[in-house]
C-alpha cells in the first residue's frame, strides 16, 4: 500500500512538472513573440517609415498603431498552445483561451482608435478640412467600435453568441435612445452643420446667450469650442448651434471688407447758411472745388441766389455748412486707399435730428478685415473730421459737462472745483 501510494505521488509529481513545463514554455513563447513584435519588428518598421517619402505612415507610427497591435501575436500564441498542455483542467484551458481572445479584440479596437486619430490628423492638414471637418464622424466611428468591441468581449468571456447580445440591445432600444440622446442629437447637428457649411474651424461666431464671441478652434461630435477675444474658452453643445441662432462673421472675411457705420453728432444750433466769403474759401479746397462750382451753377448763387433778402422773398436755395461738410466727408472717404470705393456701398448720410443733435453718418467698408487695422482706419477718419469741424463753423454735440455749467455761472472750472471742495 505504501509503495502504491508512493508511485501515485511520483506520477502526480511528474504530471505536475510536465504541466508546469508546458505552461512555462507557452509563457516563454508568448514573451518571445512580444519581444520580436514590440522591439525587433517595430524598430525595423520605424527605419522603413523614416526612409519613406510619404508622410502618412509617420503619423500612424506617431499615434502608435503598431504598438497597440503588438500584443496580438502573444495572445494568439497562448490561445493556440494552451490546449496542448497536458494535465491542465478544461476550465482553465477555456478560460485562458477566452481571455486571450478578449485581449486580441481589445488590441484591435485600440489599434483602430489610433488609426482613426492618425487619419483625422492627416485630414486636418488638407486645404478643405476647415470647410468639411470630420472629427465628429471619427468620434462616432470610435463609439460604434467601442460598443461592438465590448459586445464581443462580453460574448467571448460568457461563451455566448454576439448576435444574442445584439438582439438584447435591440429590445432595449428605448433605453439606448435615452442614454445616447445627446450623442444622437449631436450627430444630426454635426451632419447639418457640415452639409450646410454653417460653421468651420477658424470662423468668428457670436452667440451672446452663451457668452461666445470669438474664433472656432475645434468642432467635435458633442461640442464646439470657441476661443473668445479675451482668450477664454467657451464650449457649446453641437446641437445648440442648430436649435438656436448664432452670428457667423465669415462672410465679412470672404468679402474682404469690414463695415464702418459711425456718426458725427453735431450741435444743431451751429448749422447755418454759408457766406460768399466762405464759399470762395471752400471753392479753393481741392476736395470741394467741383462740388462748390456745381452747386453754384445749379442754385444760381452768382445771380443773387445767396442774398439773404432774396432767400426770404424768392425761397432761393442756399448752401449750408452742414451740406458742404457732408460733401467733404464723402470726397475724403473716396480719396482714401484703405476703403472700398467700388463694389461696396460708400456713402455719407444725414440722420434725423434728435435729442443729441443732428448726425452725419459715414457708411463704408475697409479694405482689410483685421481688427486692429480696422480700428486704426476708423479712428484716423474720425480724428480728421472732428478736428476739421471748426473750419465749417460746426460744433460737435455732447452732453453738458462741469465746464459748461461753470461757464454758465461765470466761474472758472478750477475755481468752482476749489470752492466745492473737490480740487
Amino acid at each position: 500500500m505504501v509503495l502504491l501510494a508512493t508511485e501515485e505521488a511520483a506520477e502526480t509529481a511528474v504530471e505536475l512538472a510536465i504541466t508546469l513545463g508546458w505552461a512555462t514554455g507557452i509563457l516563454v513563447a508568448a514573451g518571445l513573440a512580444y519581444l520580436i513584435t514590440h522591439h525587433i519588428a517595430l524598430r525595423l518598421l520605424r527605419r522603413v517609415v523614416d526612409r519613406s517619402a510619404t508622410d502618412w505612415d509617420d503619423r500612424f507610427l506617431h499615434h502608435q498603431v503598431p504598438h497597440r497591435l503588438s500584443l496580438v501575436p502573444s495572445a494568439l500564441v497562448v490561445h493556440l498552445a494552451v490546449p496542448a498542455v497536458a494535465g491542465l483542467p478544461e476550465v482553465a484551458v477555456v478560460a485562458t483561451q477566452r481571455l486571450a481572445l478578449s485581449i486580441v479584440i481589445v488590441s484591435f479596437a485600440a489599434g483602430l482608435f489610433a488609426a482613426l486619430n492618425a487619419a483625422g490628423e492627416i485630414y486636418e492638414e488638407q486645404e478643405y478640412a476647415a470647410e468639411r471637418p470630420i472629427k465628429g464622424y471619427l468620434q462616432l466611428i470610435k463609439l460604434i467600435v467601442a460598443v461592438f468591441a465590448g459586445v464581443l468581449v462580453v460574448a467571448t468571456l460568457a461563451d455566448r453568441s454576439p448576435l444574442l447580445l445584439l438582439s438584447g440591445l435591440g429590445a432595449a432600444t428605448a433605453v439606448l435612445l435615452l442614454v445616447f440622446r445627446d450623442t444622437i442629437l449631436s450627430l444630426v447637428a454635426s451632419v447639418q452643420l457640415t452639409t450646410n457649411d454653417m460653421i468651420r474651424v477658424g470662423d468668428w461666431i457670436q452667440m451672446d446667450a452663451h457668452g461666445a464671441d470669438g474664433e472656432v478652434i475645434d468642432i467635435a461630435l458633442h461640442t464646439v469650442k470657441v476661443r473668445n477675444w479675451d482668450m477664454t474658452i467657451v464650449t457649446l453643445p453641437t446641437h445648440t448651434l442648430i436649435v438656436e441662432s448664432f452670428l457667423n462673421w465669415r462672410g465679412m472675411t470672404e468679402a474682404g471688407g469690414r463695415r464702418i457705420m459711425r456718426a458725427v453728432h453735431l450741435d444743431i444750433t451751429s448749422v447755418r447758411f454759408l457766406t460768399d466769403e466762405e464759399l470762395d474759401r471752400f471753392g479753393a479746397w481741392p476736395r470741394l472745388a467741383d462740388h462748390v462750382a456745381t452747386k453754384r451753377a445749379e442754385l444760381g448763387v452768382d445771380d443773387g441766389g445767396h442774398d439773404p433778402e432774396a432767400a426770404a422773398t424768392r425761397a432761393a436755395r442756399r448752401l449750408t455748412n452742414i451740406g458742404v461738410f457732408r460733401a467733404y466727408c464723402e470726397a475724403y472717404l473716396r480719396g482714401r486707399d484703405d476703403l472700398h470705393v467700388g463694389g461696396m456701398t460708400l456713402m455719407v448720410r444725414q440722420l434725423p435730428a434728435g435729442p443729441e443733435g443732428v448726425a452725419i453718418e459715414l457708411y463704408g467698408f475697409t479694405t482689410t478685415t483685421a481688427w486692429a487695422e480696422y480700428e486704426g482706419i476708423q479712428a484716423d477718419i474720425f480724428d480728421h473730421l472732428l478736428a476739421l469741424l471748426p473750419a465749417f463753423g460746426l460744433r460737435p454735440y455732447q452732453h453738458p459737462t462741469s465746464t459748461d455749467v461753470s461757464g454758465l455761472a461765470g466761474t472758472p472750472s478750477g475755481e468752482a472745483g476749489r470752492r466745492a471742495g473737490v480740487l
